[in-house]
């Protein structure tokens, strides 16, 4: 299977490092996940958030002229809509009567 940028692909953690993660994909390729890659939430320790052998799905952020991968966990995870329903609708000024 032929990897592209922005593809979203299923891994497993081969490797858990103070900066990062490294997942092998499919075709005995493998990439990093940067310690900025793996949550919105501030990432401390990455074994915090992964551990070796786990399953995820990754998104393929670049990939460089030596063959480097770079994923992201944050952005394979589909992101929620903001729909119009989940702000609380504005309240309209009653307007009071002059004395």
């Amino acid at each position: 299977m032929e990897l592209s940028v922005g593809q979203i692909v299923d891994g497993e953690v081969s490797n858990i490092m103070k900066f990062g993660a490294f997942v092998d994909l499919a075709d005995n390729k493998s990439g990093l996940v940067h310690i900025s890659e793996i949550s919105d939430d501030y990432v401390e320790k990455v074994s915090d958030f992964l551990e070796k052998g786990q399953k995820v799905k990754v998104k393929v952020l670049s990939i460089d002229d030596s063959g480097k991968i770079a994923l992201s966990l944050k952005d394979a995870k589909e992101k929620k809509k903001v729909e119009e329903t989940d702000f609380p609708k504005e309240k309209k000024a009653r307007k009071r009567p002059l004395i």
